[in-house]
């Protein structure tokens, strides 16, 4: 509901701000000021690298990092009033720079030409003396995408540092309500003169101003009741909805004789990795059928790709489970503390909406059950010697799990479904533990985990 009253909010904002926003004045990296007969407004945010700050009707991006200054955090804004040698100084104490490229973006704008003026003021380079006098800013700049000053230096330009310069564009046309200004370093000029951290563009100011008459009160506007009934009758349309969406049992009114058992699951610390419903469907390609593997009375089982290369086997949990929440909890902070070269690794767990999922370490050969009882061309040719390493193996993983684990464990439910074979035929157990989940109409088997 937060959300959707949020969505509405942005709909107001929307119309009122395309319909008035025709100007705008930003004092770059300063506090609010009055220039000329117009309110610059403040923009004081600290910035950083990659760094995307956003204000009402306009936002800046700032990208790279000072890596040869010690101070890092500190040089996204420049201020610096110790000469006050301009005319109006007060707009030209304070500057925004970056290492690589600064972009300010100017969005609800009314369509049409626009003036865009950019202040310079070189204020980092304090004089000619000594060796600051090789220090040189040098950049280009962009309006809309397109190049409009290649190679700019302000110091060239303005007739020395603390100097003013106005670069005036007059002819930039809007046309999908948003305006782009950006400032990139090419990598020319210096890069540790007069001190680490002071190359790169560097802007006080920005002024944007129409060409055109903007509208009069009442001229070619939809009034506040308009937009307001508009905006009401969009919230009363998806009221409706939602309430019949509702109703209907999709958003949650939902008999609770059709939930899992483990829908209060969400939230609890399972001690294990999560993954979501997203990933595990990417993953088997929404449980496609040509990835099932398996059939048991917990539920399918599924192989999968994750995105990092990893194959996986996925058990589908039955809705039909009659296991407590708060004991399966336990249940998967055991699996998932015990480590052995003969037991299954879990490698997480999903739980999302009525979906319980277990996500296991992928064995290419199936089940021991299916490589001796299974179909004729599924079955494995297993010589002797390979079926006494497979039975050590198993002998290994129960002596782990009766005696040498932190946690004492009985399996009680070792049978040849429950051994899994890897690439190699290196064997090892599942299950341990899980049998509880079986619907009770599917087992004969008492498979409640024992104690030491």
């Amino acid at each position: 509901m937060l959300s959707f009253l949020g969505s509405v909010q942005l709909v107001l904002i929307y119309f009122s701000l395309v319909l008035e926003l025709y100007e705008l004045h930003i004092n770059c990296g300063g506090k609010e000021r009055e220039f000329n007969g117009s309110k610059y407004e403040a923009d004081e945010d600290v910035g950083g690298p990659a760094k995307y700050f956003a204000v009402n009707n306009w936002a800046f991006s700032s990208t790279g990092s000072f890596t040869d200054n010690k101070n890092p955090k500190d040089n996204f804004i420049v201020t610096n009033a110790s000469e006050l040698l301009l005319n109006d100084a007060l707009l030209y104490t304070t500057a925004r720079i970056s290492p690589i490229s600064l972009t300010y973006i100017v969005y609800c704008l009314l369509t049409g030409s626009y003036t865009v003026s950019l202040h310079f003021a070189e204020i980092m380079f304090t004089s000619d003396r000594n060796h600051t006098g090789f220090a040189r800013r040098v950049f280009d700049v962009y309006i809309q995408e397109e190049l409009v000053l290649k190679d700019f230096n302000i110091v060239d330009e303005a007739g020395g540092a603390w100097k003013a310069v106005v670069k005036k564009f007059p002819l930039v046309d809007v046309r999908s309500h948003m305006l782009e200004i950006r400032f990139y370093w090419a990598g020319k000029g210096t890069t540790r003169i007069p001190s680490p951290g002071t190359y790169g563009p560097l802007i006080s100011a920005i002024s944007v101003v129409p060409n055109f008459h903007p509208p009069l009160e009442g001229e070619k506007k939809i009034s506040t009741g308009t937009v307001a009934g508009i905006v009401v009758s969009i919230a009363g349309l998806i009221f409706f909805v939602l309430g019949f969406l509702w109703w209907r049992g999709y958003l949650g009114h939902k008999n609770t004789m059709d939930q899992a058992p483990w829908t209060d699951l969400t939230g609890l610390d399972l001690h294990t990795s999560s993954f979501t419903l997203t990933q595990i469907k990417v993953a088997t390609n929404n449980f496609d059928a040509a990835n099932k593997i398996g059939e048991g009375g917990f539920g399918p089982v599924y192989k999968g790709l994750l995105s990092d290369g990893t194959m996986i086997a996925v058990k589908q949990l039955s809705s039909k489970s009659k296991q407590g929440t708060r004991e399966f909890v336990n249940e998967i902070g055991i699996i998932s503390a015990l480590q052995h070269p003969h037991l299954v690794n879990l490698y997480g767990c999903c739980v999302e909406g009525n979906q319980l999922l277990l996500v296991y370490e992928y064995m290419e050969n199936n089940s021991l059950a299916r490589a001796l009882f299974g179909p004729e061309e599924c079955q494995l040719k297993l010589d002797w010697r390979t079926r006494h390493k497979i039975c050590v193996g198993i002998a290994k993983g129960l002596a782990y799990l009766h005696e040498e684990s932190r946690l004492k464990i009985v399996h009680r439910d070792i049978k040849a479904t429950n051994v899994l074979l890897g690439k190699d035929l290196h064997p090892k157990i599942s299950d341990f533990g899980l049998a509880k989940l079986d619907p009770e109409e599917k087992t004969h088997l008492s498979t409640r985990v024992a104690g030491t």
